[in-house]
């Protein structure tokens, strides 16, 4: 026990030295620049009344779910769901995970094969990464957004191929050339996942639905913790995916099924986004106004981004520590990204914007980081 320990006070200790240790933080009373709430669901009175509501409705619910799916935990107030969220994203069918993260480990463990090859974007989601260390199959990484790179990595491919992107980027914010990477999927017989997790609000269905090309991609990841306000997450596509997810993900068969509260707090929400066009409008308003206001800093750039992450690069762990003391203390919630979570050199602040974020709130954050970059 005592060798145990030692062994991880050193590594504690050495994260510490490197200025990479983590800590968990209360909640906060800043103006919040860093939650995915994007749409404002997570803190809507309206939402919590429509929950409510909607499990007075129901007969008389176990406030647990029992079980897993297989054995106790299945509802048909779930499978319906289930049916309901896929036709909102134009799919055949769906299967829900208690988390984002649960769904990608269970789609990437269980679906590639040994023989088969993985290639997945360089700035991927961890989970998937982690999904697809579990698999036997083989893995490659491609530069971010680089087709050259990607179609190197294609002609490389063996067995079944599938290739993995996000349509918005957690810590970028970019959109990759879908429409490329598709084209060259098809060219190369491979299957194209795209996880919709920052997408999804921003675009009401997410971008593959705004783009048209649902029929073309293989499945696709909705997660609905992030501008859904709620917990838990989807995998969509075909009925035959969904049945071989039953059968093989891990992550879904061994564990415990999500309460009936998470799934009428899910259906209230995708009600509620059917209803918010006005308050995407303004998202995307915000996210104009930041833009328009934000000064260009050669030395500290903002990544390209059209959607509500905004990231300035700060090429440090410090300097991105400090730029966010000045906004925390400005009244402002932004966050550093500090390396190992983003690469050496990309240390950053990551800006989320909202729709509930006021003018008032924005030009604040504009100013307070023009400021301190005009002081450099």
């Amino acid at each position: 026990m005592k060798l145990s320990e030692d062994h991880i006070e050193k590594r504690l200790a050495e994260r510490k030295a490197s200025g990479t240790y983590r800590t968990l933080k209360p909640e906060s009373t800043l103006v919040d620049f860093c939650s995915n709430d994007y749409l404002g669901f997570a803190r809507s009175s309206a939402l919590r009344d429509n929950i409510q509501q909607e499990l007075n409705n129901l007969p008389l619910a176990l406030n647990g779910s029992t079980g897993s799916r297989l054995l106790s935990g299945n509802l048909t107030y779930t499978e319906d769901l289930e049916q309901q969220i896929a036709a909102f994203h134009n799919n055949e069918a769906g299967l829900m995970f208690n988390s984002g993260y649960d769904a990608n480990v269970g789609l990437f463990s269980s679906l590639p094969q040994r023989g088969d090859t993985i290639i997945a974007d360089e700035l991927i989601h961890a989970s998937i990464i982690d999904g697809a260390r579990l698999s036997y199959a083989n893995r490659y990484t491609f530069r971010h957004n680089d087709l050259e790179s990607l179609e190197g990595k294609l002609k490389q491919a063996k067995g079944i191929c599938y290739v993995v992107i996000e349509s918005v980027y957690s810590m970028d914010g970019d959109t990759p050339p879908i429409v490329e990477i598709l084209e060259l999927t098809e060219k190369y017989n491979a299957y194209l996942i795209v996880d919709e997790a920052h997408a999804v609000g921003l675009y009401k269905q997410g971008l593959i639905c705004a783009l048209g090309l649902e029929d073309r991609i293989f499945a696709r990841i909705i997660t609905f913790g992030k501008a859904l306000g709620c917990h838990g997450a989807i995998v969509v596509g075909s009925n035959l995916l969904r049945n071989y997810l039953i059968n093989f993900a891990r992550s879904f068969i061994y564990t415990t099924a999500a309460s009936i509260h998470q799934i009428a707090s899910i259906k209230m929400a995708y009600e509620l986004l059917q209803q918010s066009d006005e308050v995407i409008a303004r998202l995307a308003d915000n996210i104009s106004l930041f833009q328009q206001n934000i000064k260009h800093n050669a030395a500290y750039p903002l990544l390209k981004s059209d959607s509500a992450i905004q990231c300035l690069l700060l090429n440090s762990n410090e300097k991105a520590k400090q730029m966010a003391t000045h906004l925390q203390n400005a009244g402002l919630d932004v966050r550093a990204i500090l390396s190992p979570t983003v690469p050496v050199g990309t240390e950053r602040i990551r800006i989320c914007l909202h729709a509930y974020n006021t003018v008032g709130e924005i030009f604040l954050l504009t100013n307070t980081i023009n400021e301190v970059l005009n002081a450099e």
